[in-house]
């Protein structure tokens, strides 16, 4: 492999992106291949202490564009201090969450305007997109049972249920905008399960680079 390849994965909250995205970045080293796991908000350090602000349950009053400008920001700062030189190398990104998430939650959730949030996303993220988009897709009950479990919730699980259905409507129409980027996972299943069709996707996408 030449090149690296930029995988990221999306999702309602619940959807169990995160033991996905692991499990494959396991199974990726076993078979040799150079794997770099991230998340978003997040990534780097900078970007880790804007996820704090963005999700502290504290920040109750804080404003929708602010809520997507540092969003964009922390991408940024991710994207150049880890995402790219990953890239560079030759490596493969699995990140969990990237530029979807703002269009859905930011973009079509808040009201702000998902082609408002894509021109600033532009700015933040240059010319760097996804090769492929893996989204797991869960109903809004079996999401809240997973969220239930999990326990400690930030500030946007915090947020009422007609939000979360406006996430997935969001999402919705990305996956109908974008079907050669975005693949649908059915993530109800065991995680055995959504793990191999999962990995079936990254597969198909690492194969066609190599």
């Amino acid at each position: 492999m030449k090149k690296g390849i930029f995988i990221t994965f999306e999702g309602n909250d619940g959807a169990g992106k995160t033991t996905i995205c692991l499990k494959i970045k396991e199974e990726l080293e076993k078979r040799g291949y150079p794997v770099v796991y991230t998340r978003e908000p997040g990534g780097s350090k900078i970007a880790e202490e804007i996820r704090e602000i963005l999700l502290d349950t504290k920040n109750t009053e804080m404003d929708q564009r602010t809520e997507a400008l540092l969003y964009a920001a922390s991408r940024r700062q991710h994207l150049v201090e880890k995402v790219v030189p990953a890239l560079n190398e030759g490596k493969i990104v699995l990140c969990d969450r990237f530029v979807d998430s703002s269009l859905a939650y930011q973009g079509y959730a808040r009201g702000i305007g998902m082609d408002e949030v894509w021109q600033i996303n532009q700015f933040a993220i240059s010319d760097y997109m996804p090769q492929k988009t893996l989204f797991l897709s869960v109903s809004m009950e079996t999401g809240q049972k997973r969220m239930n479990i999990r326990g400690d919730k930030n500030r946007l699980d915090l947020e009422a249920n007609d939000f979360h259905q406006k996430v997935r409507k969001g999402y919705d129409t990305l996956i109908e905008k974008y079907p050669d980027r975005i693949v649908v996972i059915d993530a109800e299943p065991s995680v055995d399960v959504v793990f191999k069709n999962a990995l079936d996707q990254v597969m198909k996408v690492i194969e066609s680079y190599e």
